[in-house]
């Protein structure tokens, strides 16, 4: 789920659970077996949010109203490294293409800005970490019945704020106003899509810092992008709001194609090589 980057082991009191996987079903899932399911496939994305040993090489295209670029991402143990490809669908140029090259290469000169990168990455995870981890307290679930997902039969629930849930941040607090959908996949126990709208406005810093307004919306959608690993394949945010005293627009889509296994425990510099390895083929 930004984070990204969001490869568990089944939960085996759910499959006492639910002895068969459900494809159809003749009545929806009682509350119970609604929260026993989405229970277990949130915790294999906690686990599998927490997992680096499986890293992976993919394109990334993030699209905004102003600009859109692709970039070919590494994931390492020492953070991610990513070379810039193409801005607004257009291949880089020689110049820009050398400026490139040479950022990527004083990176492998100067370890100090990998650590602040992984620094920073390191914060992210633990944001979205935090989410995932109240998820299953946060919102009251309701299984509106199996349906197709993309890979195949996925089984729909519909949430919406617990009333007695109280959230431990600020930047949690976002949750108590965002109904919406998620789907899971039964047989791998795996969330396919999550779906949250904001029901109001949200306040940051009892709305001196900053306001979500109603209306905004996130999706994700995952996919198995190797056997038995998971990746978010497209993130969609459309917010507005106030931060001090600004308007801001968040209106961003992010795609992820083209996944390829990199070794266990892959460095940044070894990352480094391979994406200059690209200009040395095209030579």
């Amino acid at each position: 789920m930004p984070v990204r980057r969001i490869v568990p082991t089944a939960c085996l009191a759910l499959t006492a659970f639910f002895p068969a996987v459900r494809v159809a079903a003749a009545a929806p899932l009682s509350p119970a077996q609604s929260q026993a399911l989405v229970n277990a496939a949130l915790a294999n994305e906690l686990r599998a949010a927490q997992d680096t040993t499986h890293p992976m090489r993919y394109l990334l295209r993030k699209q905004t109203p102003r600009l859109a670029s692709t970039r070919e991402i590494c994931e390492t143990k020492d953070g991610a490294v990513a070379r810039l490809l193409s801005v607004n669908s257009i291949p880089l140029g020689p110049v820009a293409e050398q400026k490139e090259i040479a950022r990527l290469e004083e990176l492998l000169r100067d370890p100090g800005r990998q650590r602040h990168r992984k620094l920073a990455e390191a914060a992210d995870t633990a944001r979205a970490l935090e989410v995932l981890r109240l998820l299953p307290r946060a919102f009251l679930y309701q299984d509106i019945g199996p349906g197709e997902g993309p890979s195949g039969a996925i089984e729909r629930f519909r949430f919406e704020p617990n009333p007695r849930f109280s959230p431990p941040s600020l930047e949690t607090g976002v949750l108590t106003a965002m109904a919406g959908e998620i789907w899971i996949d039964p047989a791998q126990q795996r969330v396919t899509r999550l779906e949250g709208h904001l029901q109001q406005n949200v306040s940051f810093g009892w709305g001196l810092l900053g306001r979500l307004y109603k209306g905004g919306w996130i999706r994700i959608d995952q996919a198995e992008v190797a056997p038995g690993l998971w990746r978010t394949v497209r993130l969609q945010l459309q917010m507005s709001g106030r931060v001090l005293f600004r308007i801001r627009n968040f209106d961003l889509l992010e795609e992820e194609t083209r996944f390829d296994p990199l070794p266990a425990g892959i460095t940044y510099q070894q990352a480094i090589d391979l994406l200059l390895a690209r200009e040395e083929a095209r030579r």
